[in-house]
């Protein structure tokens, strides 16, 4: 059993609330806009990092982490974007290829807004942790845990910080 710590749109945002739970994981997951290398850094020093970059990271940024990351997580095929819709209404961008070869589980970031759902034509799972940074029009930082054994994603919990 692997435990996940997904979070998004941290937007060079990083304190020791989150590093607590950053301890807690197995791995941590992030959908993009991480904003600096700090962030990235800081979850690294600790634990595996998988991650993508977004709309608003910098070259840099962009030549340390990939626009799409797919991967098995046990027996999970993963696929992590930061502009990634959601079912019914997929960005254009992946639009065609999740449809032709949909992951078990779908994540993404950007909106700013935590939405985890099915999407039962294309059979998969679809996780958008919101934002836990400090940037952005959300009122409540979020980020997501859960776990995967063999095929099995398990124990989804949301986890909520102050209102901004």
């Amino acid at each position: 059993m692997i435990k996940i710590l997904l979070l998004s749109d941290t937007h060079s945002y990083i304190d020791d609330d989150i590093l607590k739970y950053v301890k807690q994981a197995d791995e941590v997951w992030h959908a993009g806009d991480i904003g600096d290398l700090k962030v990235s850094d800081a979850i690294k020093q600790l634990k595996t990092l998988r991650a993508v970059y977004g709309n608003i990271d910098d070259a840099k940024m962009r030549g340390e982490f990939p626009e799409n990351s797919r991967f098995m997580c046990e027996g999970v095929d993963v696929w992590i974007t930061h502009i990634g819709g959601y079912p019914g209404a997929y960005n254009m961008r992946i639009r065609d290829e999740i449809r032709a070869n949909p992951p078990k589980l779908f994540i993404c970031g950007h909106s700013h807004i935590l939405k985890v759902m099915p999407d039962k034509k294309l059979d998969l799972l679809h996780m958008n942790p919101g934002a836990v940074g400090k940037h952005g029009f959300h009122k409540v930082r979020t980020m997501l845990r859960f776990t995967i054994e063999g095929s099995k994603i398990d124990n989804l919990e949301v986890i909520e910080f102050e209102k901004r």
